[in-house]
């Protein structure tokens, strides 16, 4: 099965921090293709730059892709016009206006791939067609 992890997911496992079992069964199960958004790339870029996260390994921007595609064995799905057309329809729920969840949730709703995240705004997308599992 294919399954989108959120900003948030990548950084728990980039600082291996504690991740659910149920999570976890899934990310670990080899069977299962596991995608980070593009955006989410930026976004963690970011995060590593500022010192908000910091990868359990050795980390350089020129790296970020060998980091998470070789040693998390995880996919990028990078942002198509498909997904920018879901955003460009996407409702925005009370209390969250972040450009950049939107964006990774319009690609999960394009794409029909259950979103893995810890944000607690994120369920208010279901009405949208968002299949939602909580990183708690």
């Amino acid at each position: 099965m294919r399954y989108l992890i959120d900003t948030n997911v990548l950084a728990n496992i980039a600082e291996d921090k504690y991740i659910p079992n149920d999570v976890d069964a899934i990310l670990d199960d080899y069977e299962n293709q596991i995608y980070v958004s593009s955006e989410s790339v930026k976004e963690f870029i970011q995060l590593v730059q500022t010192g908000r996260v910091v990868p359990k390994s050795s980390f350089r921007s020129l790296d970020v892709f060998d980091l998470i595609e070789n040693e998390f064995g995880l996919n990028v799905k990078y942002v198509t016009k498909e997904h920018l057309r879901t955003l460009s329809k996407l409702e925005t729920v009370e209390g969250h206006n972040d450009p950049n969840d939107r964006l990774i949730i319009s690609q999960a709703i394009t794409e029909k791939i259950p979103l893995i995240s810890s944000d607690t705004k994120f369920p208010q997308y279901k009405k949208f067609g968002l299949n939602f599992i909580p990183n708690r």
